[in-house]
C-alpha cells in the first residue's frame, strides 16, 4: 500500500523545483507540499502551503512548519560559473547540510532527494564544482532519513509555460531529440525528472546515485 506523499520542496522559484512542484501538486500520490522560498512563488492550489523565510542557514524560526513530511525535494542550488569558491562550497554544500541535517532530525522517515548534476565527482577529487557536488551527496547519504538519492541529470528539457525556465534553453532546446537518441542518460525532460523523484519516494530504488536513464525509467514506473 502506497503512503500518501507530504514533500518539502526547496528551489521552487526556479526551472526545476517549478515543475517539482506543479507535477507534486497534480500527482495522486502526493497530498501536501510545503515550499520554502526566498521570495513568494505565486501559485494558489489546495494542497500548497508556502514559507517565505530568507535565511536558509537559520530555520529556527520556522522549525516548527517543517515536521510531518516525508519526503523533501532539493532543487535549490546556484551555478559555479563566475562564483568564487569557498562562497560556492558555502551555498551548496554548507546551505544544503544545515536544512538536510535539520529536516532528519524532525522527519527521520524522510526520503531526501537531492538535485546534483551529471559528471559530479563522488571521489572528490580536485578543487571545482564536480568535488563539492561529490562532497555534498556523500554527506547527505550519511544523515538519519529513511533514504536519500542524488540525481544527476545532465541536459534537461524544460516545459512550455513555466515561469522559471532559463532563457538561454530557447537556444539550444534543437539539440534534445538528438542527445536523447544517441545518449539517452544524459537527456531527460523536467517532467521525468519530477516524476521520478514521486515515484522513488514510495518504491526506492536500487541505486542512490540516479543518473539519466534511472530517471526514464523511474518516471514510467506504475
Amino acid at each position: 500500500m502506497k503512503t500518501k506523499i507530504r514533500a518539502i520542496i526547496t528551489g521552487a522559484t526556479g526551472m526545476v523545483g517549478e515543475r517539482v512542484m506543479y507535477e507534486c501538486l497534480q500527482h495522486p500520490d502526493v497530498e501536501a507540499v510545503l515550499v520554502i522560498n526566498r521570495k513568494p512563488c505565486g501559485v494558489v492550489h489546495p494542497k500548497l502551503k508556502e514559507v517565505v523565510h530568507r535565511d536558509f542557514f537559520n530555520l529556527s524560526d520556522i522549525e516548527s512548519e517543517l515536521s510531518g513530511y516525508n519526503a523533501c525535494y532539493f532543487c535549490l542550488g546556484v551555478s559555479s560559473v563566475g562564483m568564487k569558491a569557498d562562497e560556492y562550497f558555502r551555498l551548496t554544500y554548507t546551505l544544503t547540510m544545515h536544512v538536510a541535517e535539520t529536516l532528519s532530525k524532525l522527519n527521520p522517515e524522510m526520503t531526501f532527494c537531492y538535485i546534483s548534476g551529471a559528471g559530479t565527482d563522488s571521489n572528490e577529487k580536485g578543487n571545482g564544482w564536480a568535488s563539492v557536488k561529490g562532497k555534498t551527496e556523500n554527506d547527505l547519504m550519511k544523515l538519519s532519513f529513511k533514504q536519500v538519492f542524488a540525481f544527476r541529470p545532465g541536459f534537461i528539457k524544460p516545459i512550455k509555460g513555466l515561469s522559471h525556465t532559463h532563457s538561454y534553453y530557447k537556444y539550444i532546446n534543437w539539440m534534445f531529440p538528438i542527445g536523447r537518441a544517441l545518449y539517452p542518460t544524459g537527456f531527460c525532460t523536467l517532467q521525468e525528472l519530477a516524476l521520478a523523484m514521486i515515484n522513488v519516494t514510495n518504491r526506492g530504488y536500487s541505486k542512490k546515485v540516479v543518473d539519466g536513464k534511472d530517471i526514464i525509467l523511474l518516471a514510467k514506473a506504475q
